[in-house]
């Protein structure tokens, strides 16, 4: 592998012209198709398998005119204080502005509140009217500018009015300004790094080309935006740190004495063949998401995944070529003066920095420093405990949105459970008498305890199916309505052997139960296979088997601290109001999945980063704790370095408003510092420190079957394939502490 390395990185620096110019190319074109590329239609979310998802294709098949994916809304509509709504003034703006709503492009229509049963409360204040649309909310053009409309003629009236409902586009918050925040960030890091602008340019430049690409593959082969999400977080965050860990290694080899072409061809040999593995656990954990089960979460997956691998090969290749174009400007200013100033740089780094002061602490104590790190990620991990899993509605969002206001109003009017309605199918085409079981389907869920309205049975054309609406006593993201879910799909196989007609529960409260269902029963097998493959990849750059073992252990106690932070802030209301956050309530379903996803990725880089130098000192004939100390010498601010530019990026995301984003902020950021500073910076070196030897340790008969990967570079220290000038005397890496 490090033969192989050296071998392209050298190529790259020799062309670099024809490399730089080749990749220009690759990223033009890809631009061009995308440009070019049809629209493509938006993911729908459908989870095959599940309840909800099976009454949802039932009801677009017997029921053909119908769109259940088809984008609504509701107007909510609040009398004067001491005022009902139905009076003569009121009710008659409230008419005027539905009739003009269902007048409007793409409306299939507007239920008149005063027309419909249950649609005004019964003290007479609130009403509300729901509006159908022929298409889904993406195709929608104008429908939230009328909706808004119709909402200040309604406030010039008098009235109170606010809207909800799939058909008000969310407002665009990120628009890419987290990206640009991030990017700062990291150039701001970068600088002080390494203290030169060229330096802190490539490791961007290469990560903007990388996602570039990325990016625009995934929209020209026909992937909607939304699959793009995950992919420009990760393509940033892995772009720059395989760049940074390249460049160091780089600067490290010319402090050493090898001329350009030798150090970047040395660099890709050694720090890029732990990139390309950092990179193919990240590929894993990325590809692993298949294992959920949900398509949208695959395709997102291996759209990610995809650009890692693109960030790979622009580091392997289109870095080595831009630095045979900065050859002695990306090194630090003392050294670029000549033999004079690179006399006293090689003398100041001879000083020990502070990964070096640090790993020296840790190795005369590691048993204490190991017990006070298991023990504080344990204590942050116990909140996770409570962990609730479920999907956020209006009522997470913030109350200077008229969507949640327009959820609290119709709490207030109708009850909590009137913002979650249960749509429940019955389909009788088995049944004898279709109409008499949807009757008795009726009556079972009227019933039922928690349920405390529903509406008569509506036939399709055929007869033979039949939709009610149950509205449970309790919210959406209620414990008990959950329950209260699993209590009528219980009750459903009495129903199936009394008449023949089959019940099946769906609408926006139960497809969230499912997801939080089936994202739950994904969990444990999502990190046996992530963790395993990791597990087996890592032994083989490391030759070992406590190494990995202690590196998936070691992600374990993170993502535990992150989901006990996540629990606390977002269900138990820690630091609530600090962070912004209004309404507590269960964390997203998606976000346990997703955040171990990414951060094993991360993860994993500052693993292989840190302890392939551990590892390379150590082959190279030192001691345990020399090569502990060395590691931290010339990798420990490049993994501090990179922590802090993804702290920094995610960190950005608090302070949006939607619940969903600050979550993800929360719980991304605090997990790359749990990983990094606590689990790598501090466990690892404690770990290893009382190993011993015993760390490298790998049973004879498999170390026979286990591939030689060379990723620390024996071979290159031994001539290299093309016999590199021999550094006159090891020096530390040139990074300023």
């Amino acid at each position: 592998m490090a033969v192989f390395l050296y071998r392209l990185g050298r190529f790259s620096f020799r062309r670099r012209r024809l490399v730089a110019l080749l990749w220009v190319v690759v990223l033009a074109a890809c631009a061009f198709a995308a440009a070019k590329a049809p629209a493509a239609p938006e993911d729908g979310f459908s989870m095959p398998g599940t309840e909800s998802q099976k009454a949802f294709d039932l009801l677009d098949q017997r029921f053909p005119g119908g769109n259940s994916n088809a984008a609504d809304a509701r107007i909510v509509f609040v009398a004067p204080e001491g005022q009902k709504v139905t009076a003569g003034p009121n009710k008659a703006a409230v008419e005027k502005i539905v009739a003009d709503v269902a007048g409007g492009d793409q409306v299939k229509g507007a239920l008149d509140p005063f027309k419909m049963a249950g649609a005004v409360s019964k003290d007479g204040t609130t009403a509300y009217s729901t509006v159908s649309y022929d298409v889904q909310s993406i195709d929608l053009t104008d429908a939230t500018k009328a909706l808004e409309d119709a909402a200040e003629k309604g406030r010039d009236a008098g009235l109170t009015v606010e809207l909800g409902g799939s058909a008000l586009v969310p407002e665009g918050e990120l628009g890419g300004t987290t990206e640009l925040v991030g990017v700062a960030a990291a150039a701001v890091v970068l600088l002080i790094t390494f203290g030169s602008l060229a330096a802190a340019g490539l490791p961007l430049l290469t990560a903007i080309v990388g996602i570039g690409v990325g990016v625009a593959s995934i929209v020209a082969v026909g992937m909607s935006t939304t699959t793009t999400t995950l992919a420009l977080m990760l393509g940033l965050a892995v772009g720059i740190d395989y760049a940074l860990f390249i460049v160091s290694r780089y600067r490290t080899e010319r402090a050493e004495g090898h001329d350009a072409e030798d150090a970047v061809a040395r660099a890709v040999g050694t720090a890029g063949s732990a990139v390309v593995f950092a990179g193919l656990t990240v590929v894993i954990a990325l590809a692993g998401l298949a294992v959920v089960g949900i398509p949208v979460l695959t395709k997102m997956g291996l759209a990610a995944a995809s650009t890692v691998v693109i960030a790979v090969l622009v580091a392997m290749t289109l870095l080595p070529a831009l630095l045979g174009f900065f050859r002695d400007a990306v090194l630090p200013r003392t050294q670029r003066r000549g033999s004079k100033g690179h006399g006293r740089q090689r003398a100041r780094d001879g000083r020990p920095n502070l990964g070096t002061r640090w790993a020296r602490f840790v190795i005369r104590r590691p048993l204490a420093v190991l017990v006070l790190g298991i023990l504080g990620l344990g204590l942050m991990s116990v909140p996770a405990l409570d962990l609730q899993l479920g999907m956020p509605g209006d009522e997470s969002k913030s109350t200077s949105t008229t969507q949640r206001r327009a959820y609290d109003a119709l709490a207030d009017g109708f009850g909590p459970g009137f913002n979650g309605p249960l749509t429940v199918v019955v389909d009788a085409k088995t049944a004898k008498d279709p109409k008499a079981a949807a009757a008795r389907a009726a009556k079972q869920l009227a019933a039922t305890d928690g349920i405390v309205a529903t509406t008569p049975p509506a036939f399709n054309e055929a007869g033979d199916t039949a939709v009610l609406t149950a509205v449970p006593s309790t919210g959406p993201s209620s414990a008990d309505t959950t329950d209260l879910v699993h209590s009528i799909r219980d009750e459903a196989r009495g129903l199936k052997s009394e008449t023949g007609a089959q019940l099946l529960v769906t609408g926006a409260t139960a497809v969230n139960i499912d997801v939080s269902q089936k994202v739950n029963d994904a969990l444990l097998p999502y990190l046996a296979l992530v963790v395993g493959l990791a597990f087996l990849l890592l032994m083989v750059v490391f030759r070992s088997l406590l190494v990995p073992l202690k590196a998936a252990l070691g992600f374990l106690l993170s993502v535990a601290a992150a989901f006990g932070t996540i629990v606390a802030v977002f269900q138990w209301g820690w630091l609530a109001d600090a962070l912004g956050v209004e309404q507590t309530g269960p964390v997203m379903s998606m976000m346990p999945i997703f955040l171990i996803g990414v951060v094993f990725g991360l993860a994993m880089d500052y693993e292989v980063f840190l302890v392939t130098r551990m590892r390379e000192a150590y082959v190279h004939g030192a001691r345990p704790g020399e090569a502990i100390v060395t590691g931290f010498r010339h990798s420990a601010q490049v993994v501090g370095a990179a922590a802090v530019i993804m702290i920094a990026v995610f960190a950005g995301f608090v302070g949006m408003s939607e619940s969903m984003i600050k979550m993800m902020g929360v719980g991304l950021a605090s997990a790359v510092f749990f990983d990094a500073f606590v689990v790598r910076m501090t466990i690892v070196p404690a770990v290893l420190a009382l190993l011993g030897d015993r760390a490298w340790w790998l049973p004879k008969w498999l170390a026979k079957v286990v591939p030689q990967v060379d990723v620390e570079g024996e071979k290159l220290s031994h001539g290299g394939p093309s016999a590199p000038t021999p550094a006159p005397e090891p020096a530390p890496d040139p990074v300023r502490a």
